[in-house]
């Protein structure tokens, strides 16, 4: 018989993919004190929210939006919050949003999990502004996300009150999930060999299960990105301000009447929430010969809800690092790895189940720049290195440059 619950508890298995981030966060204070008080208070606010943080959180809430957004991105096992910037950065860290000065920016990629079963889209445009202020470089951007398993077989009314089965009353539903994430970013402080920006995101959350549960939530992301001549790094604090979603359920009497007559429990209106994390990034850009530039970065996501399983746990803190590198020749074709998700499970060959390794999710990609479009390709391994479970990633971006005036 098919329990509603049953079914949204494998949706929500489906989405647990765990792409984390990032190394060391190099700051430089501005000179101007005003500047310098306003960034001090910013980063009191992204360290210190764990301390604020409440114990009622869902551990893996809106899991959706760790899937990724990119092909470059995802190729690197997630490992973009120091480098991002392109009108990814909107996912990744808004602060690198900055980076695009002269023209508008848009991504859009598109991919399928287990088989066709979960479908991801995701699309993006990065828009400077033209106004900009004391020369600060400012940038707009607006992002979309959905993941989605559709044609779910809803069997409530398989049983006929008589006892017979009667497969035209199988209907199917779909369980999707969208975000709508609005970015701003601003270059706060530009010299010769070292650039500083702000970014942050404001997001709007909608979740929907058939006619049965929807949801609508909102949440704040901030975050602050630096270059220096080849380093970089970036901080971000994701669900600043703890993003939430309020839950709401309808059914029908009848629908009613067969979840109670099948022991499944009615769910009522619940606010489920998503704790604060911080992710910090470091990059380095090697140059090997004149043509080609070899970047690497390290990213470390940290979480504060309670112990998970990752390279570092504990009841305060755990850690969970992503690592990508990227060959780059000639600014033309690229070449990407990168290992994430770092977890501890049981043995494949230990039939007595008492033997833990670690286990990680590779990942490999390339990508092709041809004038104004860039074409980016992933193949990245959904499970870990000995449960292949690989899916084919490819995004598409277009850098929509002016035609000069003649």
């Amino acid at each position: 018989m098919f329990s509603l619950d049953t079914f949204y508890t494998i949706y929500l298995g489906i989405q647990r993919f765990n792409l984390r981030v990032i190394q060391k966060l190099q700051y430089t204070q501005p000179e101007n004190k005003f500047m310098r008080r306003k960034l001090s208070a910013l980063v009191f606010i992204i360290l210190s929210f764990p301390v604020l943080s409440h114990a009622q959180f869902r551990k893996y809430s809106n899991e959706f939006l760790n899937i990724g957004a990119g092909a470059r991105g995802l190729a690197m096992g997630g490992a973009q919050v120091a480098s991002a910037n392109t009108g990814t950065a909107g996912y990744w860290n808004p602060a690198g949003l900055a980076e695009v000065r002269d023209n508008p920016d848009v991504n859009l990629m598109h991919a399928e999990y287990f088989a066709g079963i979960g479908k991801y889209d995701y699309g993006s445009i990065a828009i400077p502004l033209q106004a900009n202020i004391q020369d600060k470089n400012r940038t707009l951007g607006f992002s979309l996300l959905r993941f989605a398993v559709d044609d779910i077989p809803n069997t409530l009314f398989l049983v006929e009150p008589d006892g017979s089965i009667n497969y035209n009353n199988v209907q199917t539903f779909s369980s999707a999930d969208y975000a709508f994430l609005v970015s701003f970013a601003q270059t706060l402080k530009e010299t010769e060999y070292n650039r500083l920006s702000f970014g942050v995101n404001a997001k709007v959350i909608h979740r929907k299960v058939g006619s049965f549960a929807s949801a609508w939530g909102f949440g704040i992301d901030a975050a602050l990105q630096m270059h220096g001549e080849r380093w970089h790094a970036g901080i971000v604090a994701r669900d600043l301000t703890t993003t939430f979603n309020a839950w709401s359920f309808k059914f029908t009497e009848r629908e009613k009447e067969v979840l109670y007559l099948t022991k499944n429990e009615i769910p009522v209106k619940s606010t489920e929430l998503t704790a604060p994390r911080i992710v910090l990034g470091g990059g380095y850009d090697f140059r090997l010969g004149e043509s080609v530039n070899l970047l690497a970065e390290a990213n470390l996501n940290l979480t504060f809800d309670g112990r998970r399983n990752t390279v570092v746990s504990s009841n305060t803190v755990s850690i969970d690092p992503s690592l990508g590198v990227e060959a780059a020749i000639k600014n033309v074709f690229f070449v990407r790895a990168g290992i994430t998700n770092f977890q501890k499970a049981l043995s494949d060959g230990d039939t007595l189940n008492l033997k833990k390794v670690w286990i990680y999710q590779p990942s490999l990609g390339a990508g092709v720049k041809i004038k104004n479009v860039t074409i980016d390709y992933a193949f990245t391994n959904l499970a870990n290195q000995s449960n292949p479970l690989y899916t084919h990633i490819f995004s598409l971006r277009f850098n929509l440059a002016r035609k000069d005036a003649e």
